[in-house]
């Protein structure tokens, strides 16, 4: 039987150096606040909405949610951002995405400060991350996987990772991260041939593909530690789903996050300390 990897302890011990940061910027008469542009209803976004709100409370974040119809126009939603840009009293925005189809999330991102982008959507927060220079913030979600890897002391120097997807949310900068660690990281994705002769070599999978049952039981081996980072809501089954087949997978591996319980609450986490790092660089 594999030892579950949860992010609920994880998330408890980031939060609770958070509150000790935020109680000294209180005293310096400075709360941190996040701004949340939302477009649309989606389901998913609304419930990371609730989550990220409740982990700001914990600590003593502020947020002010900024709400836009899905049938917003581009110029309204840059403007909303430009604003989010110039008010002095929010240290961080996080904009949902993916956005509606007919809007440009990259002339969206322009529109942002990056000093203010705690999510990496910015060119310049991408770059760091990519190049592993110390300007803005990693993606949270990437972030999050070290953060949990880290706590349950999972070594990554010298381990080979197989990264499954590579997108510039989660696969790339995650893969990124994973290299200035020393990890020797092999990025999967749909046009890799034969998958599961390539993640049965690896000590650590991190699963980041958006489709469930990407990794199952022909491609793990004993001794793995997998980190599922998919979160599909299935409407037959009426449950979240991750890429992991996770009945296949847990009989045979050391170690695995499930879906719900896993990255997820880290990943709020490390919203909040972004927005309260944020707050820190302004005041210095």
């Amino acid at each position: 039987m594999a030892r579950l990897l949860r992010g609920a302890p994880v998330a408890a011990a980031i939060t609770e150096l958070l509150r000790e940061r935020a109680e000294r910027l209180g005293a310096r008469g400075v709360t941190p606040t996040l701004a949340i542009v939302r477009v649309g209803e989606r389901d998913d976004d609304l419930a990371y909405e609730r989550a990220a709100e409740k982990r700001c409370a914990a600590v003593g974040v502020a947020v002010r949610r900024l709400l836009l119809p899905e049938t917003c126009a581009q110029d309204e939603l840059e403007a909303v951002l430009a604003k989010v840009s110039e008010d002095d009293d929010v240290h961080g925005c996080l904009l949902f995405r993916p956005l509606p189809a007919h809007l440009d999330e990259a002339r969206a991102a322009r529109a942002l400060a990056p000093e203010k982008d705690v999510d990496a959507i910015t060119d310049s927060s991408l770059l760091g991350t990519l190049t592993g220079q110390p300007r803005g913030f990693a993606p949270c979600t990437a972030e999050a996987v070290l953060a949990l890897l880290d706590h349950y002391e999972v070594p990554l120097d010298g381990a080979d990772v197989v990264v499954i997807g590579r997108s510039l949310v989660i696969g790339r900068p995650v893969a990124a991260l994973l290299l200035a660690r020393n990890a020797t990281v092999t990025t999967c994705h749909t046009h890799t041939l034969d998958l599961a002769s390539v993640c049965r070599a690896a000590d650590v999978i991190v699963a980041a593909a958006g489709a469930p049952d990407t990794v199952g039981a022909a491609c793990v081996c004993p001794g793995q530690v997998i980190v599922d980072v998919g979160t599909t809501w299935d409407d037959a089954d009426g449950r979240l789903r991750g890429d992991v087949a996770f009945d296949e997978v847990e009989p045979i591996v050391s170690a695995l996050t499930p879906v719900p319980g896993g990255v997820g609450s880290v990943t709020t986490a490390i919203l909040v300390s972004h927005v309260i790092e944020a707050a820190e660089r302004k005041c210095e």
